[in-house]
């Protein structure tokens, strides 16, 4: 079991770390040991649930360029310089047009992931904040859900978590502000896809137009069965499905009882933000935080 397992009903997944078979391991071992020989040197920054997280992505790329190609992004975006330094003093503005934030978590202790698509107005967002800007953001509360988020979550519930449980809502939603947001969700799409694979676990897509679930039927298909398995596509009646979220950690703009002083979705509200759980902030701020259970 891995260091600081509490849960005494914990039991890893097939293919995760503490349940590799003996030539998985092996595999994963030799995996490090090129990745040495190519003079990349990844054990500062991931610790092998994330290398095994790129390993699961072998059928469909070459792990090895997917690693050396995500470091390269890494030094040509400033993810270091991103990580210690940037600032979004634009976020209360941003909030009123394109709401995304993490809040709390679900019953499994995977940190909740929202975004709400309503308010959504790309003209009136791009006059407060950038493109750039908002991947740069992105960015950052990715590798905070990572040396942040996941951690405490694991902690708090006494086993490892390692994705998170995505809500998107569509209510009030036209295509029309679909095709307005493509070149940023498609930005934004090859950085998670790429460079952040395998965090996404749950994905509830809620309040679905009915023309949204016919063309989910046809590029269902396309998908692998493990990304099929992780998406459900809902319409207004989701309250059963999303039990696993505690109503008390739903916002109540989702039917939930959640109302947090400024918003749920200003509030940033988790065990990440607990007291003892500061010195992972403070390990993010200066770079020495490890993508890795504790």
């Amino acid at each position: 079991m891995p260091q600081g397992v509490t849960d005494p009903n914990y039991k890893p997944l097939p293919g995760r770390l503490s349940h590799l078979t003996v030539p998985q391991q092996h595999e994963l071992d030799k995996f490090k040991k090129e990745l040495q020989e190519e003079g990349i040197f990844v054990e500062e920054r991931m610790d092998d649930t994330t290398l095994s997280q790129f390993v699961s992505f072998a059928s469909i790329y070459s792990t090895k360029a997917m690693i050396i190609n995500c470091e390269k992004w890494r030094k040509e975006f400033g993810v270091d310089d991103i990580v210690k330094n940037f600032d979004f003093p634009e976020k209360e503005e941003v909030d009123k047009y394109y709401l995304q934030f993490y809040h709390k978590m679900d019953k499994d202790g995977h940190p909740i992931y929202i975004e709400q698509l309503r308010k959504l107005d790309f003209k009136a967002l791009y006059v407060c904040t950038t493109q750039d800007h908002l991947l740069k953001h992105l960015v950052w509360e990715y590798e905070k859900f990572i040396t942040s988020h996941l951690p405490t979550c694991s902690a708090a519930v006494g086993h490892p978590v390692e994705t998170s449980c995505t809500i998107l809502d569509l209510k009030d939603v036209s295509l029309s502000n679909f095709y307005r947001v493509k070149d940023y969700v498609m930005a934004a799409s090859s950085i998670g896809q790429d460079c952040y694979p395998e965090c996404m676990g749950k994905f509830y897509i809620i309040n679905a137009l009915w023309l949204f679930s016919g063309v989910w039927m046809v590029i269902k298909p396309w998908l692998d069965e493990v990304t099929v398995a992780k998406i459900a596509i809902l319409g207004k009646d989701y309250k059963d499905t999303l039990a696993q979220i505690s109503k008390e950690n739903l916002p109540k703009e989702l039917r939930g009882g959640c109302t947090c002083g400024k918003g749920c979705s200003l509030s940033d509200e988790g065990p990440w933000n607990k007291a003892k759980w500061q010195k992972i902030e403070a390990e993010m701020s200066n770079g020495s935080a490890k993508t890795a259970w504790r």
